[in-house]
């Protein structure tokens, strides 16, 4: 059997094996006790993402490459996902080192190694193109993330979360099983572009009845959901948002939503294109519950983690619009709403990090900062700080020139093209619901008195500067908000073949 054996091609997969390498180092660093070796172990963390951030630019390419017997693909999607993880992990570690630092029950060297091999995980699923590595990376990601929320062992509140992760974590990770195993059995591959091809033949060549792959999209669809937080999957998101330590609530709330949006394209676009009339109908259904579930319940909440994950619901409910729409017939319009929709998540990704920097800065040992109490009067204390987080808070509500009003603009008009005006009318009322809270925030900061025994903001000056230009490319994307646009719709464009059916 060995003549028939071909040693796959290792160079596409390149940055996923030094990042696989680097994390078992980082791991065996982790192992000392030491403040030392816990900063050895951060800078080392921090080298590698960086360093696979080049290689992955390094490789960009227009070609589309396969390896390890088409189970692996490399196109300029995956590149510019997989760019946005490193960078998006790097912030968020910088983010954290202080909040680590003065919180000795959190091992910084562990949560270093756990956030290495949940990128790992995150960048196997954005280039799978078979069933089994997808499902390997979602699982290396996933338990990451249980691992990383449960960090604090004396914390009573992170323990509960991280069970409630787990258990309906692994509920979901069922429904994707079975909504995989029956696409199996109806097409017989494992591969999604195989699929893709069966799936069309005997739909539309040989007129087979479609029912059992209906009935394994539902399952795949529900998996897909919860992992992106949309209604009615969502009851893990409050719950872990609040109970785990904020380091590990912003790494759940950014990097992860990247590596899910890429399995929805992978699995629905790639996949199971002919099903799109199902499937369209389910996410547009996603869609309009999360965005009014989200922005309503959001209103009640007090706690910021809670009102920020809800907030999050909303926010992947306009993510699914794009994706929903993105279906109508026309290679143009396909690529609109598809790059949009792209659009929208590096926007999000962008002000989530900010807000959550924000809540660790204030934050300092013994004391979370994460009730809206707490930003009392924050501009008489810090008005830098207060005025960035009021762009943030703008930009999350739409307000024009800033990165989030472009980033919905483009949705709608995506969804407008496609002709579901009502749809249309549905997102815009639930963004002017949305909007009461962020502006509550700021009333809070700007108009609410502090605390008298309010301590001084003391920040470290690189973690000033990383917030500040956090907040900045908020504004100035929202200025010119060209070049990223065409860089979603290039990485679209460059790797599917946007025909009319």
């Amino acid at each position: 059997m060995s003549q028939y054996f071909v040693l796959p091609d290792l160079l596409p997969a390149l940055p996923e094996l030094f990042l696989l390498f680097m994390g078992l180092v980082v791991l065996l660093v982790s192992i000392g006790k030491k403040s030392s070796a816990q900063t050895v172990a951060f800078a080392l963390t921090q080298l590698t993402l960086l360093l696979t951030f080049v290689l992955v630019i390094r490789g960009v390419s227009s070609e589309i490459e396969y390896t390890f017997s088409n189970m692996f693909v490399r196109d300029m999607l995956a590149d510019f996902l997989k760019a946005l993880v490193c960078l998006t992990v790097v912030m968020t570690l910088s983010y954290s080192r202080r909040y680590l630092v003065e919180r000795v029950a959190i091992p910084m060297g562990e949560y270093c190694a756990l956030s290495l091999l949940a990128t790992l995980g995150m960048m196997v699923m954005i280039s799978a193109n078979h069933f089994l590595p997808l499902y390997l990376g979602l699982e290396i990601m996933s338990l990451s993330l249980y691992a990383m929320t449960a960090l604090n062992r004396n914390d009573a509140t992170a323990t509960e979360a991280a069970m409630k992760y787990f258990v309906l974590g692994a509920l979901a990770s069922g429904f994707l099983l079975y909504g995989m195993s029956l696409v199996y059995g109806v097409t017989g591959s494992l591969e999604i572009s195989e699929i893709a091809m069966r799936t069309g033949g005997k739909l539309y060549v040989e007129g087979m009845d479609k029912t059992p792959l209906v009935f394994g999209l539902v399952f795949i669809v529900a998996g897909l959901a919860f992992k992106l937080g949309v209604v009615p999957f969502h009851m893990w998101l409050p719950d872990v948002y609040h109970g785990a330590p904020t380091a590990a609530t912003l790494f759940i709330a950014a990097a992860p939503k990247l590596a899910t949006f890429a399995i929805v394209i992978r699995l629905l676009v790639d996949g199971l294109l002919p099903l799109y009339e199902d499937w369209q109908s389910m996410l547009m259904l996603l869609a309009v519950l999360s965005m009014g579930f989200g922005n309503i319940v959001a209103i009640a909440q007090r706690n910021i983690k809670r009102m920020l994950a809800y907030s999050a619901i909303a926010h992947m409910g306009f993510v699914l619009l794009g994706l929903c729409c993105g279906v109508v017939a026309g290679g143009d319009q396909r690529l609109h709403a598809y790059s949009s929709s792209l659009f929208y998540m590096v926007a999000y990704l962008l002000a989530t990090l900010a807000a959550f920097g924000l809540i660790m800065m204030l934050s300092r040992a013994g004391f979370e900062s994460d009730r809206l109490d707490d930003f009392k009067g924050l501009n008489q204390r810090s008005p830098w700080l207060a005025v960035m987080m009021m762009m943030l808070m703008l930009s999350m509500a739409g307000i024009p020139i800033l990165f989030g009003f472009f980033a919905k603009f483009a949705i709608l008009s995506a969804v407008v093209a496609a002709g579901y005006y009502w749809l249309a009318v549905l997102a815009v009322i639930f963004s002017l619901v949305g909007a009461f809270y962020y502006l509550r925030l700021i009333k809070i900061m700007y108009f609410d008195e502090a605390p008298a025994d309010a301590l001084p903001i003391e920040v470290p000056f690189s973690t000033r500067v990383l917030f500040s230009v956090n907040s900045l490319a908020v504004v100035l994307i929202g200025v010119f908000p060209q070049n990223v646009m065409v860089m979603c719709a290039s990485a679209f464009y460059h790797s599917y073949q946007f025909q009319p059916y």
